[in-house]
């Protein structure tokens, strides 16, 4: 567990996994899901999960050029546990009163390939 925890544990590393589970994206793409995530805060939990093998950082040109980010053929190992995740979730806000995601919300199974 303390080895899963330290590499997919942390306040945005689920969600990460679960937005480029749905295809890469640019640095810029990823601050504008509309999380309250700090450019500070994403860039370490980005250089976390690409030093742990789940993300590849591609430099798409020369300098300065953008960045994409991916998940890696490894990452894509960790998608049950974060659509495990999402489905408890949903579940947890339906028992507690809580919003539920809205129609139509992209399982880790409608993974974009």
């Amino acid at each position: 567990m303390a080895a899963a925890f330290t590499a997919i544990g942390g306040k945005w590393k689920l969600t990460l996994i679960y937005w480029l589970a749905h295809g890469e994206s640019h640095f810029a793409g990823l601050r504008r899901r509309g999380a309250p995530i700090t450019a500070k805060v994403l860039a370490e939990q980005l250089r976390e999960l690409e030093a742990d093998g789940l993300v590849e950082r591609v430099v798409t040109g020369p300098v300065p050029a953008p960045v994409i980010y991916r998940l890696t053929p490894y990452g894509t190992t960790v998608l049950p546990v974060v659509e495990g995740v999402r489905v408890w979730g949903e579940a947890h806000l339906r028992r507690t009163d809580g919003a539920v995601a809205p129609e139509g919300a992209l399982s880790c199974g409608d993974m974009v390939g």
